[in-house]
């Protein structure tokens, strides 16, 4: 299956087909699991994972200019060192933005803060599977490799909802 196919432009794939973005998928939903240990409302939750997806990008950032840097003995501009960083991290911010607008609907009252907390993790866990699932199938057309993919994926979200389940039940 090719981007094409999927409808999603070349560079929106790669941002959203890496590491980052399936790495800030996981980040978000294990700081909306530790956030409703404290305070439990969507609002806090919201507050923790986007400040928490700041930093955390701006830390990768950071180590991929130092990264860069160091891999060419000094012979990359800065500016472009932290460009190239700048973009490679994107995904962690673009995998956030679903779930943070989940989280932002408990805080007006749209949703109430319990059913924005968990649907933001259940979204997090089917997109983790969509990128599982559609990595592979850049890939391979096989299903079963796509599925196992996609499975496998998701299952990191799935582990954080039973943490979650099991810490406040």
């Amino acid at each position: 299956m090719t981007d094409e196919q999927l409808h999603i432009s070349p560079r929106v794939a790669r941002i959203l087909m890496s590491e980052e973005a399936v790495y800030g998928l996981i980040l978000v939903s294990g700081m909306i699991v530790v956030s409703g240990t404290v305070v439990g409302t969507s609002g806090n939750a919201l507050a923790t994972v986007a400040i928490t997806v700041f930093v955390f990008y701006l830390a990768h950032v950071y180590a991929g200019t130092l990264g860069r840097l160091a891999a060419t003995d000094g012979g990359a501009a800065l500016g472009t060192s932290v460009r190239e960083a700048a973009r490679h991290s994107l995904g962690m911010i673009m995998a956030s933005i679903a779930p943070l607008v989940i989280l932002l609907l408990g805080t007006t009252d749209l949703i109430d803060d319990k059913l924005a907390i968990w649907t933001a993790l259940v979204v997090n866990a089917v997109l983790l599977g969509v990128l599982g699932w559609i990595a592979v199938a850049r890939w391979t057309p096989s299903f079963w490799p796509r599925l196992l993919s996609a499975l496998i994926t998701a299952g990191f979200g799935v582990v954080l909802i039973a943490l979650k389940a099991l810490i406040h039940h």
